[in-house]
């Protein structure tokens, strides 16, 4: 991630964002479990409100200053481990759900993407479901990633790619800024 992206997803206003409208938009009612995996925590924007929601949560980190500065403002509890996406440190069947926001479009290709896909299959116990929230592509998001990795997602192809990477039912919907998705684990 870039300065930018950096700064932005630390702000006050995104945690705000995040708590007060793209959280209950992404997950709505569903039942989340007793054990969620946050995928790229980030600065922690969604983290507080994940804690709520789930008894426990893991929260997953690549980068190694951001997960250091989460697990040291940890205050609920929940674990916080610096790893990849594209290869879960965690045994199979650990997760009754798995959370991924802004994150997939950072994976360096396209083939690294779909390896996170059968890594949180993987991970994810049977039923389990995998949520994400995604942005489109286009001139502006190019602008901001400037700097950074900025492998867009295309939404006509997700279902397909989730659907070989072994999850099922899957639901997608648009929204101005971005789109959602969401995927079962076959049992």
């Amino acid at each position: 991630m870039n300065a930018l992206e950096n700064w932005y997803c630390s702000t006050s206003f995104w945690r705000w964002m995040t708590r007060a409208r793209l959280l209950p938009w992404l997950l709505g009612r569903a039942d989340l479990g007793n054990h969620l995996l946050e995928i790229g925590a980030g600065a922690g924007a969604a983290t507080a409100e994940l804690r709520k929601r789930v008894p426990r949560v893991t929260s997953l980190e690549y980068d190694r200053k951001f997960a250091g500065r989460l697990a040291q403002r940890n205050e609920t509890g929940g674990a916080v481990v610096q790893g990849d996406a594209a290869a879960l440190p965690f045994a199979d069947c650990t997760f009754s759900s798995a959370v991924a926001i802004l994150v997939l479009h950072h994976l360096r290709l396209s083939e690294l993407q779909d390896r996170a896909f059968a890594e949180v299959h993987r991970v994810l116990q049977p039923g389990g479901l995998f949520f994400a929230f995604e942005i489109l592509d286009g001139w502006f998001n190019r602008v901001i990633h400037t700097n950074s990795t900025f492998v867009p997602l295309e939404p006509a192809a997700l279902a397909g790619r989730l659907t070989r990477a072994g999850f099922a039912d899957v639901t997608l919907d648009h929204r101005t800024g971005g789109f959602r998705f969401c995927a079962s684990r076959k049992n």
